[in-house]
């Protein structure tokens, strides 16, 4: 992080430590209000190892911490997909990657990106986004040939979010492994190949 010419160190610490915390309260409370989502704030603050007035002076109230955590987590995923260079990495290698990379964020902010509501500009905004290079991932992926040609890609889209959501589920699960598990379903299917 980059800081105004003239800030002192002691400023640019102070702001260091201040993220800190509060990405300290916000994994805290994924972990708290994963288990048991009516969980207090006090909940919240002792499973961060700080102060209630801590928490209580970086988020006003419950609902203002629980919308942080979803704008977090929804900054995570779009990074997730980002890191995996979907425009450039050939387009099965980036299929992958993203799967992955996606399925972690989903398994580590499960509760806050369950509550990343469409109707919050940052979090549709995000999305929208997401959806456009997956989208365009997806094209590639179908100019390459690692699509049938005759297969819609939206359709196809939508059957990979599918097969995310419900591999997000899997908690306990290797990321790698449900990422294998999912683009296999999604480029294989289930089926033999045979017909009605």
């Amino acid at each position: 992080m980059s800081y105004p010419v003239g800030v002192s160190e002691t400023t640019r610490a102070m702001r260091s430590d201040a993220a800190r915390t509060v990405r300290t309260i916000l994994e805290a409370a994924e972990h708290v209000l994963s288990k048991n989502p009516a969980a207090s704030m006090e909940q919240i603050a002792e499973a961060a190892g700080v102060a209630r007035t801590t928490v209580h002076r970086r988020f006003a109230s419950r609902e203002a911490l629980v919308d942080a955590m979803a704008a977090w987590a929804t900054r995570q995923f779009a990074e997730a997909v980002e890191s995996a260079h979907p425009e450039s990495t050939p387009p099965l290698v980036a299929l992958y990657q993203v799967t992955a990379s996606v399925l972690r964020v989903k398994s580590d902010w499960g509760f806050a990106m369950s509550r990343a509501l469409s109707d919050d500009p940052e979090v549709a905004g995000v999305h929208e986004d997401v959806s456009q290079r997956c989208d365009r991932l997806f094209r590639r992926a179908q100019a390459a040939g690692v699509l049938r040609a005759d297969v819609d890609p939206e359709w196809a889209r939508r059957v990979y979010y599918a097969l995310i959501h419900e591999a997000a589920q899997s908690r306990d699960a290797d990321p790698d492994a449900l990422a294998t598990r999912v683009v296999d379903t999604l480029l294989r299917g289930v089926g033999t190949g045979q017909g009605l």
